[in-house]
């Protein structure tokens, strides 16, 4: 399964977003690509003041846009994510669509970005976003994928219900900061990647210094044994990634983690 990690600029002209979005597609499908992954907030800038006036009820100008172009080209994509307006409220949400343009999936960010790290990033999501309630995967011709959201990602509770559905590999759009991207970008995706024995792929959008949210870059995928096949530096760029699935089922022989769980303990008692 051929993935395309589509790291691209973010401008402040939404348009101008969806078109490079489209045309990075285009040229990912002349790769041989299977999946094509857009950043977290691909045709917004990451920004409280943007996300209402960016926003898209369903069947908004981007999803109509990303789902032509699947239903054209015949590609899975994983549309990043963008502000979606529903019932007076803003979530930040990526829609799947599959290769004949269908709706696949539709998550809507669960754990909102709410942080203020001593000396580095303050970023409070809330301020403007809602959370979404749910575990989100999806079929496709390869088997079984999920799907969250960047924040999402740090909740390891999030990605274990996704694997136990039968997640082959986790898509997660996101744009981690220059705060705590060094620390924990390239430590989670290989650590969900062995918690999990699964594949594991985060996109990001490219750097832009001048913004008002600096993205970290790097955009990753991981095998099950935590290997990382690809990771981009900081500037505009897409990998292409050759996930190998059956090295899932042998490493789940070979290292049996979730046979031998024991769900009979996993819970807080009083002693």
């Amino acid at each position: 399964m051929r993935v395309a990690l589509i790291q691209m600029p973010v401008t402040a002209d939404k348009e101008e977003n969806i078109r490079t979005a489209c045309q990075k597609l285009r040229e990912a499908k002349t790769r041989g690509t299977d999946i094509a992954v857009l950043p977290e907030m691909f045709c917004c800038p990451y920004d409280n003041a943007c996300f209402r006036a960016y926003g898209e009820e369903a069947g908004g100008e981007a999803q109509q846009a990303l789902s032509a172009l699947a239903g054209e080209l015949g590609l899975y994509v994983v549309g990043g994510s963008l502000p979606e307006l529903s019932e007076e409220k803003v979530y930040n949400t990526s829609y799947v669509y599959g290769r004949g343009g269908e709706l696949l999936a539709r998550h809507r960010k669960a754990h909102l970005f709410d942080i203020d790290v001593e000396g580095g990033q303050r970023f409070m999501e809330s301020d403007t976003l809602s959370p979404g309630n749910a575990v989100t995967t999806f079929e496709t011709e390869f088997g079984t994928m999920g799907l969250c959201i960047c924040f999402d990602f740090r909740f390891e509770e999030l990605a274990r219900c996704m694997c136990l559905r039968g997640a082959k590999c986790i898509f997660v759009p996101a744009a981690f900061n220059r705060t705590t991207g060094p620390a924990h970008w390239e430590l989670l995706f290989r650590q969900r990647a062995v918690d999990n024995q699964c594949f594991t792929v985060g996109v990001s959008p490219a750097r832009d210094e001048s913004a008002a949210y600096v993205a970290y870059g790097g955009s990753i995928a991981v095998d099950p044994w935590g290997g990382v096949l690809c990771q981009a530096g900081a500037e505009e760029e897409t990998l292409y990634a050759d996930l190998d699935l059956s090295q899932i089922e042998s490493i789940r022989r070979q290292l049996p983690i979730l046979f031998a769980r024991r769900t009979d303990l996993y819970e807080v008692r009083e002693r």
